[in-house]
């Protein structure tokens, strides 16, 4: 069926020089008028100031060289795609001589960042905790908004709305590296409710709903530490030899002749372990351990779980493709599996439990899937994210740089602790504190959406 839209040529020439179909497809036309059709403020009256910086000669640190005063570098790939969360746990590192050479780059609580490069969807709002030595990447715009006017909650809020979506989508160029300018964003009408009391509810229940959040990671960081601290790894400390050795049996029975492999770290961690804490292979407390084959993709059907829906100790079901159910039913994941990444630097051997009750689901062909009946799954998620896992996997992981591998007959070598039932329980009963924390937060947000909706709608009608 054919769709168009009919538009005044004044229109197009006041359109910062817009001739693409894209911008002015029929529904997203009809958002801006409605929003223009009643109180509304555009986003450049609201703001303080607003800023993308444009980096020179600026590096991601790698790993090893990611020091204490290196500030975080926030890239729109660390934005959930509801903006209900910013991952810092996987943020990149910069030296700390491009924090002092890119003072408005540096975030602030309360600041919206904006993605304006590529797919330009994710908007978040820096929320209080989060790590403020942080500085945004060129793809994030970072706009402060004057409190004194609307508070920044409310249109971070508005920016997650259906209308709000849409008002930012019109500005994406249809080209493989599309970018959207200060000026363009400047330009998108916020609808203002009438009434300030709804403008003070719906920022409250935002700020709520990241208030929720923050707990509920407080939760995840508080079950990390018990575990660490039952493993004495709170107090591990790890000289890195000039050089180290390995047995030629050792070779033997390994097969493998990259130095990697026997780096030491793994073993001084074992051998200071406190006593009555002792590691047994992994293997045999499994039932199974299978990695997923290339789902067979459709419009509809199960969500299939890859790399990015397996974040540390938690599965994100956003931005999900949809595949047919698997011909082998060990390969559908089930309530109570665990989920380890076996792929991809910065991804590779990360780990969450798969605790949700409504459906099952497919994993990709870089997911492995862990199912044990004597460890609980989030306990054993946690000990694989934690440093004993972590060197686990820098061991057992295979091939270059640009291709890491971790395959499921090595990590049923992993060693684990098989932790007494009571730490297991207390560990997911924190996990379990922690997701319902998130469930409410999700929930409380999207009450304040709807009501932002309600009311533009009600506006519209009145």
């Amino acid at each position: 069926m054919a769709v168009w839209s009919s538009v005044l040529a004044s229109s197009v020439q006041s359109s910062f020089g817009r001739f693409d179909a894209e911008f002015y497809r029929p529904e997203n036309l009809d958002a801006y008028n409605k929003i223009t059709s009643r109180q509304y403020e555009v986003l450049g009256q609201l703001a303080e100031d607003g800023y993308r910086v444009v980096y020179e000669n600026t590096k991601i640190l790698p790993p090893e060289r990611v020091a204490a005063d290196s500030a975080r570098f926030l890239q729109a790939t660390n934005i959930s795609a509801n903006g209900l969360s910013i991952d810092h746990q996987s943020t990149g590192y910069v030296g700390i001589s491009d924090w002092i050479r890119y003072p408005k780059g540096r975030i602030r609580i309360g600041e919206l960042l904006i993605e304006v490069k590529g797919q330009a969807e994710k908007v978040a709002i820096v929320p209080h905790g989060f790590p403020e030595r942080t500085l945004v990447s060129g793809s994030l715009f970072k706009l402060a908004i004057d409190p004194s006017k609307i508070s920044p909650w409310y249109i971070f809020t508005y920016f997650s709305t259906q209308h709000g979506r849409m008002l930012r989508d019109r500005l994406k160029t249809n080209t493989l590296i599309g970018f959207v300018s200060k000026p363009q964003l400047y330009s998108i009408p916020v609808f203002i409710p009438e009434s300030v009391v709804d403008q003070v509810s719906i920022a409250n229940m935002a700020e709520k709903a990241f208030h929720l959040l923050s707990e509920g990671e407080a939760l995840y960081t508080q079950a990390q530490q018990l575990l660490e601290f039952e493993l004495g790894l709170n107090k591990l400390l790890f000289d890195k030899p000039v050089g180290y050795t390995a047995r030629f049996s050792e070779l033997e029975l390994s097969r493998r002749f990259d130095s990697e492999h026997y780096y030491p770290a793994f073993e001084n961690l074992k051998a200071n372990l406190p006593k009555g804490v002792r590691l047994v292979p992994l293997g045999p407390l499994l039932n199974s351990c299978q990695r997923g084959k290339q789902p067979i993709y459709s419009a509809h059907g199960l969500p299939v779980l890859n790399s990015k829906h397996i974040l540390e100790n938690k599965i994100t079901l956003e931005g999900n493709r949809y595949a047919k159910p698997n011909p082998v039913p060990s390969l559908q994941i089930q309530h109570g599996d665990v989920l380890i990444n076996g792929t991809g630097r910065g991804t590779i051997g990360r780990t969450a439990p798969y605790l949700i009750d409504e459906h099952q689901a497919i994993p990709d062909n870089h997911v492995t899937i862990l199912r044990s009946a004597t460890l609980d799954p989030a306990y054993l998620s946690f000990y694989l994210n934690s440093q004993a896992g972590k060197l686990q996997v820098e061991k057992y992981q295979r091939g270059s740089s640009g291709q890491l591998e971790l395959y499921p007959f090595d990590i049923r070598k992993f060693q684990v602790w098989e932790a007494p039932q009571p730490i297991q329980q207390q560990i997911r009963r924190l996990y379990d504190q922690a997701t319902e924390s998130a469930r409410q937060s999700r929930e409380l947000l999207d009450q304040a959406k709807s009501r932002v909706e309600q009311l533009i709608e009600e506006a519209v009608r009145a």
